[in-house]
């Protein structure tokens, strides 16, 4: 009888000790099933065909289907936060992320408490675009102008939570200069409003740059990535004429808050490894996009800096929740 109280009293130890090693999931297992990742954007949109790059590849890393889910705007968002953190939701979305509790009133979730971050999947380059009548050459003339007309001069960009209107905010207030937002439905209009001369400054991706400047419709001035591209090696980094300019345009893959470390460390390595690939690497070039894996503390951390850094920016530009 004392054998079988020890024996149990033995389980049940082993069993107490195996019991956070449980809970927090393995990685050796996973995954045993389809895996979602849910993008916050329309089909068609960077963020959507960023996902479809990836999840070929992914399953066939993970022997398991890989489905992107479109679900456009905060209820996507919402979905992933409030999900099952089992590693089976992924969420891949912009860096418009971390602007959206400053911009939304009633907004349901918290960009960094309800979130783990995975990886950085890229960075998008944004090319600075002018009229091809406006009377500046360079990004230096450009701001030379809007200090002689102080709010005179506009920006368009493809809505408050578009990495068009970050990468003109943080230009605008790190330069010092006047220049009025002027926001549009989406891409199409704001890139029109710059090619009319109805808004004298815009944002673009660089297949979108270089299109528009080979058919003489723009002129552009500058890209905000941190070195010159190589896909467009003539034009200036905006800090080689705003050193305190500071922008990344990043796409990223978040898990809802809880996900097993262990799991989001496998997702993160797997990801890492898909962006290596060659074609991969191509296929991101084509959207203007450059590899940028980082690990899930990097991202995590650069999450919580930018909801900071942008929550005050969005201040100073008089941007109030709605």
């Amino acid at each position: 009888m004392r054998f079988y109280k020890t024996a149990a009293l033995a389980g049940a130890a082993l069993l107490a000790l195996a019991a956070p090693v449980l809970a927090q999931g393995s990685s050796g297992n996973w995954p045993s099933q389809m895996v979602r990742i849910v993008v916050p954007f329309s089909a068609g949109s960077v963020t959507d065909t960023l996902a479809r790059i990836m999840t070929d590849k992914l399953a066939e890393i993970w022997k398991q289907q890989v489905i992107v889910e479109n679900r456009p705007g905060l209820p996507g968002t919402t979905s992933v936060a409030k999900g099952q953190a089992d590693g089976y939701t992924l969420m891949l979305t912009s860096n418009g992320h971390t602007i959206a509790k400053t911009i939304n009133k009633n907004i349901s979730f918290d960009p960094v408490a309800d979130f783990a971050g995975v990886t950085k999947i890229a960075s998008v380059p944004m090319v600075a675009v002018v009229p091809p009548d406006l009377p500046v050459k360079n990004l230096a003339e450009f701001i030379a102008l809007a200090k002689e007309k102080p709010g005179k001069l506009n920006f368009s960009s493809a809505g408050l939570a578009s990495t068009t209107f970050l990468s003109a905010e943080v230009l605008k207030q790190a330069a010092k200069i006047d220049v009025q937002h002027v926001p549009y439905k989406g891409t199409p209009e704001a890139t029109t409003a710059v090619i009319r001369g109805d808004s004298q400054l815009y944002f673009t991706p660089i297949p979108l740059a270089q299109e528009l400047t080979a058919g003489n419709k723009v002129r552009a001035i500058a890209i905000n990535s941190g070195t010159r591209s190589d896909q467009m090696p003539d034009i200036p980094t905006v800090k080689e004429t705003v050193p305190s300019y500071d922008y990344d345009s990043w796409f990223a893959v978040l898990a809802p808050a809880g996900t097993p470390k262990d799991v989001i460390a496998k997702v993160s390595r797997d990801m890492a490894t898909v962006l290596k690939m060659p074609d991969v690497v191509e296929k991101l070039k084509q959207q203007g996009a450059v590899p940028a894996p980082t690990s899930p503390e990097a991202l995590d951390a650069q999450v919580k800096r930018e909801v900071e850094l942008y929550a005050k920016l969005l201040q100073e530009a008089g941007v109030a929740a709605k």
